[in-house]
Formats: structure tokens, sequence, C-alpha cells
């Protein structure tokens, strides 16, 4: 089950439902500093956007 844009307080509600049949992961506005407090939730998964959004892009070819 994937929770986006959740706050801690509703996804540790969600988690507890969700968790006794299924996966879970948090996904959405989540950074590296908000990253513990996401995990304390009980969550399976956590998805940190920021960390590909951020990436600088290199251009390359491959020829064969």
């Amino acid at each position: 089950v994937l929770f986006d844009n959740m706050n801690i307080k509703n996804l540790k509600a969600g988690v507890k439902i969700a968790k006794r049949y299924y996966e879970t992961e948090a996904s959405g506005n989540i950074n590296l500093k908000t990253v513990k407090s996401v995990a304390s939730t009980g969550v399976d998964r956590i998805s940190i956007g920021s960390i590909t959004h951020s990436a600088a892009a290199i251009d390359f070819k491959l020829e064969i």
C-alpha cells in the first residue's frame, strides 16, 4: 500500500491498519530531514524523490 503525501499522524494510522495484510510504502514530501520521523511509523519502504530530482543529468551516447 502506497501512502502518498500524508502527515505522520495519518501515516501511523494507515500503517497500523494495512501492515497486517500488506507491505507499506511512504512517498511524497519526504526529504532527508523528515525521513527519520517517517521511518518511526513502521512503514516498510520510503521513497525520497528529492534524491533523484536533485541529481545532475549526464548526456552520453553508446555506440556499438
